[in-house]
């Protein structure tokens, strides 16, 4: 399977000129443009691998994730995505294999190089299971240096659409950090210098946790990160995002409009922000009996008593002048 796709990809790169001819009028793959996509760069290389791989048979839970995230957390549409090859896998099996390597520091153990909601998808199957220990994960095992796994993975990331513009940008950061310049960056996810930089310029803008916050907002992309990246230049605009992140309005949006919420409150008066801030809430409540409710906000503070506890409610607001007069002679600063 794998191998088809990738022939296929290098006969789309030759259709669109990215391989030049060899000199014996055979076409010959390796001889690219500047930018050409790392799955082409690497497709001999990849096919060599493929040929030489032998499928093993392991034990999911010793399969552990890539120490480089490529993706986000999962959120509606990659649930239901996840759903759907999780239903396929328990009922045709896995197709694909995974990659792993020989985990660095836990002996008896693996680390993804791709494959990563495969493998999440048969622990899934594992965990519901009769007989888990019958469940296994297909996979070809090589040993990779992180340079080299990073590389793995970000070739498996190359025909896939279904990767956010913000988690491709997260994924150039990454590779940043782990050492690889700019070019080779771009060169390895088959981008232009350009592109990456814009990437750059954005995820530098925005703080990582607002980042994540957000999410993948697959419907969200360059233009949309890049006008927010903007109003975020002025670093008070960045606490207004923070306050409004745990409101449920917030929590409860997609990611598209997680964003649109982010960007407006960079341009709302204060006030208007931190009307989103968090509820504070405090319940009267003696042997079990909720006698009221007191909800703080920035905006001030109510009281609210039960219906049925109107005689509570009368008695309270006829003793609320004795009351001051007792809180006053307490904190006469008051």
């Amino acid at each position: 399977m794998k191998k088809s796709i990738l022939q296929r990809m290098a006969a789309d790169a030759e259709n669109r000129g990215d391989a030049a001819p060899a000199s014996d009028g055979t076409d010959r793959i390796g001889l690219t443009r500047r930018h050409s996509s790392p799955v082409i760069s690497n497709v001999g290389r990849a096919l060599s691998h493929l040929s030489e791989d032998v499928i093993v048979s392991l034990d999911p839970s010793k399969v552990d994730a890539s120490p480089f995230k490529d993706r986000f957390e999962y959120d509606a549409e990659a649930d239901e995505k996840f759903g759907a090859l999780k239903f396929s896998i328990a009922t045709e099996g896995q197709r694909i294999p995974v990659l792993v390597r020989p985990h660095p520091t836990k002996s008896d153990h693996y680390q993804l190089a791709y494959g990563r909601r495969r493998r999440d998808a048969i622990l899934a199957i594992m965990a519901e299971a009769d007989r888990p220990e019958t469940i296994k994960i297909k996979a070809y095992v090589r040993d990779l240096t992180d340079r080299q796994l990073i590389e793995e993975q970000t070739l498996e990331n190359g025909p896939r659409e279904d990767l956010s513009w913000i988690e491709k940008a997260m994924w150039a950061v990454q590779l940043k950090s782990s050492g690889i310049s700019q070019r080779e960056t771009a060169s390895i996810m088959g981008l232009s210098e350009v592109t990456v930089s814009q990437m750059f310029r954005v995820t530098s803008a925005i703080p990582e946790d607002i980042i994540f916050a957000i999410g993948r907002a697959q419907a969200a992309g360059r233009p949309k990160w890049t006008a927010f990246a903007e109003l975020l230049k002025d670093a008070s605009k960045v606490d207004a995002v923070r306050k409004i992140v745990p409101t449920a309005e917030f929590q409860q949006a997609d990611g598209a409009e997680r964003i649109s919420q982010a960007m407006r409150a960079t341009t709302s008066p204060v006030s208007q922000v931190e009307e989103h801030v968090k509820e504070e809430i405090l319940d009267f409540v003696m042997g079990g009996r909720v006698f009221g409710r007191m909800k703080s906000t920035l905006s001030g503070t109510t009281v609210t008593i039960p219906k049925k506890e109107q005689v509570f409610a009368r008695w309270l607001a006829e003793r609320m002048p004795e009351l001051m007069r007792e809180f006053n002679a307490a904190d006469p600063s008051q």
